[in-house]
């Protein structure tokens, strides 16, 4: 059991200083680029787009499910089949924390070969998506409702000090987007820790081998599991020091993030069973010919006499390396319990489901919603639920999975709007 714990330890302690260095970068990326770019850029229906899509989708710090919200923003905006497919394929597989966190436990050869593959896959699964579903050549028609500024609820033209925006950036990296992932990481740290325990040296070399059959155990085992691109980092260490090959470990990166239940269902209501097969297959097929591709450069590295399985375990004993790791452990523990803790205070607003007011004739209800996994599915909730005649607010809770509505408004409207979001309505 010691030992078990070590090997979660020094895991922590290899990736904390990266982590806390890619979550920085994705507070500022999340500053820089607000939703209205986004949209601006990939509503059309050509090519460019769908190159575009994932170009952006690349760096942009989303995992699978919170890429679903954005992927329907492009949708309603008129965006083609092909830049949403593009977008959902690409973005979930790398991001800039994954990116530096692959840089340090990976190294260089794992760093530019991942998002390299991530934009090819995104801009193939994009371009198959528009043959299957007939590319129109005339632009979209665009979408002129400002979707609004990531620091603030504005939607008119403003400008944000700079103290404003380092506190946006401060927020978004180390609030809203590592409380979406701070579970994945913990468990994703564990099963690392576990896996090196348990399972001997070389296992995957003796009795699974390097070729097809252990890339498929990946797919199988990547599929349905919901791991974001950082938390699935430890994990494919682990696999690689028991002898799995570098190809088929990048499968599970590729694929693990990419893909989990939740998103699946998502995509399937959406965008339909077709685009469904599109989505899986191209990322099935395309990551087992990179894993092969992987396989071969790795060999011609190590002709060189360079070590690619080189990844920096110091990191995180040396004095700087453990503050470092000491600070993101501090931010980890405050994120779970944002995350966990309350579900045991606020348990009691459950009981109330329903105060009216009869001056105004305007009434506040609570409505359980399903299928909410990040901020961004809760922000995409709430900004629908805006939209409905007579709500004059929209308070979503993640953590709860509810919404409070106050307003003079049809409950069938707010379902339906709920509903319109990719999201359905729980049972009171």
């Amino acid at each position: 059991m010691l030992d078990l714990i070590h090997e979660i330890v020094r895991t922590f302690l290899d990736m904390a200083p990266y982590l806390l260095l890619g979550l920085t970068f994705a507070g500022v990326l999340h500053v820089l680029f607000r939703r209205e770019f986004i949209l601006r850029h990939l509503g059309r229906r050509n090519f460019w787009s769908v190159f575009k899509a994932a170009l952006l989708g690349v760096p942009l710090p989303l995992c699978s499910c919170g890429v679903i919200p954005t992927a329907l923003s492009l949708r309603k905006s008129s965006a083609s089949n092909g830049a949403t497919m593009s977008f959902l394929i690409s973005t979930p597989q790398t991001g800039v924390d994954s990116l530096i966190a692959t840089y340090g436990m990976l190294g260089p050869v794992f760093a530019v070969f991942r998002p390299v593959a991530a934009l090819f896959m995104g801009i193939f699964g994009g371009i198959t998506a528009n043959y299957f579903s007939g590319l129109r050549k005339q632009p979209a028609e665009q979408n002129k409702k400002n979707e609004g500024c990531h620091l603030c609820e504005d939607t008119g033209l403003h400008s944000h000090s700079i103290s404003q925006k380092i506190s946006g950036m401060l927020r978004y990296a180390y609030g809203e987007f590592l409380d979406d992932i701070s579970f994945q990481l913990v468990l994703g740290i564990i099963i690392s820790g576990v896996i090196s325990w348990l399972i001997p040296p070389d296992f995957f070399g003796k009795y699974v081998g390097a070729g097809l059959l252990s890339m498929l155990i990946m797919i199988v085992g990547g599929i349905p599991l919901y791991v974001c691109a950082t938390a699935s980092i430890p994990i494919a260490v682990a696999l690689m020091e028991k002898g799995l090959s570098p190809g088929a470990a990048f499968v599970f990166l590729a694929v693990g993030p990419a893909t989990n239940a939740a998103s699946i269902t998502l995509i399937a209501n959406v965008m339909g069973r077709k685009m469904l097969a599109v989505y899986l297959s191209t990322i099935a097929v395309l990551s087992i010919g990179a894993g092969y591709a992987l396989n071969y450069v790795f060999s011609l590295v190590q002709e060189t006499g360079y070590n690619p399985y080189h990844h920096v375990h110091a990191s995180g004993t040396s004095l700087h390396g453990l503050f470092f790791s000491v600070v993101f452990l501090i931010l980890l523990v405050l994120s779970l319990v944002r995350k966990f803790l309350p579900r045991l205070w606020s348990a009691g607003l459950r009981t109330l489901k329903l105060k009216g007011n009869s001056s105004t004739g305007e009434f506040s209800t609570i409505m359980q919603i399903e299928g909410m996994t990040c901020h961004r599915c809760a922000a995409h909730v709430a900004e629908e639920l805006k939209k409905v005649p007579g709500i004059s607010s929209a308070d979503v809770d993640l953590h709860e999975k509810q919404a409070r509505l106050t307003g003079a408004f049809s409950r069938n409207k707010a379902e339906q709007a709920i509903a319109d979001a990719g999201y359905s309505v729980g049972k009171e």
